[in-house]
């Protein structure tokens, strides 16, 4: 049976969806809709600023050509004139006086003139801005919410739900051709997915029957009072072998099934889990004369109980199993904290290289043995593991433990 490859981890949940509220404050995040918003009001304030500036300057311009006064006194005796300006009225002034104290009148008020012209633009073109920016927000989320249909398929295609699909309406843009192309990967997926489940089911049937049928013959066979006791001898050999046979295909179908995510979900308390994990393995550690301690406070997740209790089952059994030969111990701890559920299962044993951690996990991988021979399992409890933390969202990890042995600890999302 050829092994299923592992698959990625679960991703992190997008930053950005244009159908859902973004949080109090959505302009802090660099998303796509952020940055054309700014593209395009930035885009508008620039071209704002050059037509100001273009309008400024003309009219500085055409005021100055004006700088000479279009009238002046040069005589009369009874002249009376009214102003604003200081200096432009005054006793015992000669008409060239006069004529410079109104020219400087004029080009006073043409330097308000624009002043306020400079104000009033900048003022108008701040509140446009405004609008421009806001305007740009919406058209940016109005061009920008397939993107969010494909965000919130993909979303639930994590979750195993993968006869889900886009079917993305409008013009055939980009946008389109991306949503017709994730379809069609779809399809493909769902097709694999179905074929490995066809698989795996027929597998089953196939690798269980003639297993079980050989179990039940040596079994007979080896009721036989009159059997010789070299034929009970080999049949003993062989019910053994047989036996791990067996466990190695339960131990297959199970990695192969429990790499898919987790679709149905109930609430499982991980330190009911661990505890009838415990019972299973307490006659093995009571043979090897291994003490299990550990306090387990609750710990409710979202998952599947059977697959939960593997993962804690093959942890204790493993921590049994590679222990010290006399006066040994296994820890199990279950707590809360930081809004994940996590099973820790330490135990004393040999020393394990840092560099040899990761070569646990893998299938059929032994510390220091070759990949088959061992009595100690089939290789596959980590393996196994690791595929049931990953479908639940979880991860484990393993450290060496100083003095020997190691620290397995399981971390589940709440």
């Amino acid at each position: 049976m050829a092994a299923t490859p592992a698959p990625p981890t679960v991703p992190p949940r997008p930053t950005w969806d244009p159908g859902q509220p973004e949080g109090p404050f959505p302009w802090l995040r660099p998303t796509i809709r952020i940055r054309l918003t700014l593209l395009y009001g930035g885009m508008f304030l620039i071209a704002g600023i050059l037509l100001l500036s273009i309008i400024y300057l003309l009219a500085a311009q055409a005021l100055r050509e004006g700088n000479g006064l279009p009238f002046k006194i040069v005589g009369g005796t009874d002249i009376q004139v009214t102003s604003t300006c200081p200096g432009v009225i005054g006793k015992g002034q000669t008409h060239d006086q006069f004529n410079a104290a109104i020219n400087t009148c004029i080009l006073e008020q043409r330097r308000h003139a624009l002043d306020d012209l400079l104000s009033r633009s900048l003022m108008a073109l701040l509140g446009l801005s405004i609008i421009a920016f806001a305007f740009g927000y919406a058209m940016a989320g109005r061009v920008l919410s397939p993107l969010g249909k494909i965000t919130r398929t993909a979303r639930r295609v994590v979750g195993s739900d993968l006869t889900r699909r886009i079917e993305l309406d409008g013009p055939d843009d980009e946008l389109k051709e991306l949503a017709d192309t994730f379809d069609e990967m779809l399809d493909r997926l769902e097709r694999a997915f179905t074929a490995q489940q066809r698989f795996v089911a027929n597998a089953s049937h196939e690798l269980r029957t003639p297993l079980a049928i050989n179990r039940t013959l040596l079994e007979v066979h080896l009721s036989d009072p009159g059997a010789p006791v070299e034929l009970q001898q080999l049949g003993k050999t062989l019910l053994a072998t047989n036996e791990r046979s067996e466990q190695l295909v339960e131990g297959l179908l199970l990695l192969a099934r429990s790499d898919n995510q987790i679709v149905e979900r109930k609430p499982v308390d991980l330190a009911e889990v661990a505890s009838r994990a415990i019972d299973q393995a307490r006659g093995e550690a009571a043979a090897k004369g291994v003490e299990i301690r550990g306090e387990r406070a609750p710990a409710v997740v979202q998952g599947n109980g059977v697959l939960l209790e593997r993962i804690a089952l093959n942890l204790v059994q493993n921590a049994v199993r590679y222990n010290v030969p006399e006066g040994g111990w296994v820890e199990v701890t279950t707590e809360s904290q930081h809004g994940q559920a996590i099973l820790v299962v330490s135990n004393t044993g040999p020393v394990v290289p840092a560099y040899e951690v990761d070569n646990l996990f893998e299938p059929f991988r032994r510390l220091r043995t070759e990949r088959t021979g061992s009595d100690k399992g089939v290789g596959l409890g980590l393996s196994i593991a690791r595929s049931v933390a990953r479908a639940h969202g979880g991860r484990i990890s393993a450290t060496p433990r100083e003095g020997g042995g190691l620290v397995m600890r399981v971390t589940l999302p709440l």
